[in-house]
Order: structure tokens, then sequence, then C-alpha cells
């Protein structure tokens, strides 16, 4: 305990830290935080999409196509968000490829080997797409929260006005 983890160890990770914007959303009052604490203003960065890098794959291409325009519309891209959004789109085209091994192949898959006196030996193992599309679904998890592209993340990233039929919130502002 403490210390140092040791090899195999899980290690339990803080929370991320919420983008200045979002804490001002859940916020008590104008400039404070759900704790009541102050927030600096975010830095004042270009809001514009940053272009695609020319080699990514075709599949991540296409995911690249499809959330730039609804982040951007949102005003969560920035030029300096590129890597980020590279590694997301090339992660989803990860698990795209994956998948389609899995329903091509199985979720099992047979392997012959030939010892040296001649016989064969065979067993069935996971296939290993599996575990690829296993880590790269976590790894795009991770990355959906970034970017708001999950429910719970979308409802950080957006709120209705208080002034908007159906608020029925008697401690709001």
């Amino acid at each position: 305990m403490g210390g140092r983890p040791t090899q195999g160890e899980v290690v339990a990770m803080g929370r991320t830290a919420a983008p200045a914007t979002l804490r001002l959303l859940n916020g008590r009052s104008e400039g404070r935080d759900s704790g009541g604490r102050v927030v600096a203003p975010a830095p004042d960065f270009r809001r514009i999409a940053p272009n695609p890098p020319t080699w990514l794959s075709r599949e991540a291409k296409a995911e690249w196509k499809r959330v730039v325009p609804g982040l951007t519309r949102l005003d969560l891209l920035k030029s300096e968000d590129r890597a980020a959004l590279t590694v997301y789109c090339e992660t989803w085209a990860r698990w795209v490829d994956a998948s389609r091994d899995i329903q091509r192949n199985g979720f099992t898959v047979e392997n012959t080997s030939t010892r040296k006196d001649g016989t064969e030996s065979t067993w069935v193992t996971k296939n290993p797409a599996v575990a690829v599309a296993e880590t790269a679904a976590s790894q795009l998890r991770a990355f959906a929260q970034e970017f708001g592209l999950t429910p719970s993340a979308e409802s950080k990233v957006t709120r209705r006005p208080a002034d908007e039929p159906g608020d029925d919130n008697p401690f709001g502002d």
C-alpha cells in the first residue's frame, strides 16, 4: 500500500479536470463552479476545425467527416485538437477492422501446428481481434467523453436555457 505501484497493481486515477466552460455550465452562479469557487476563464483559442492529416486511413477519414461538423457547430474544436481527434478517428478505424474480423472469423479461431515428428496439433483460442476490439472500445469511450460524443458527455456541453418551458428546477438561477 502506498508508494510506487508494483507490476500488475491497479492504480486508481483521479477524475480528469473539466474544461472551464463545463464547470461554469454546471455552476451555481455567474463565474462560479458547482462548489461556488471562481472559475478562471479558458484560454482564448481560435475555434476552428483542424484539417485532417493526409495519411488517415479510409475509415478514419469517414469518421472525421462524420464528427467534425457537429463539433465545429458547437465550437468545441480548435486546430490544437488535431492530434487527439486523429487518434480518436484511427482508434475508431481499428475498432471497425477488429469488429469486421470477428464477424468474418468468429470469437474463436482454430490454430494448427506441426510437430518435429510430423504430427499436427489443433486447438481453439480467442480470436486476437476480440482483444483489439475491446481495447479500442475502451479507448474510444475515453476519447468520446473528451469530445462530448456520448449521451452523458453531451449533457455536460449543452444546457437548456432556464427560461425555456419545462425547466422545473426550483433551485435554478
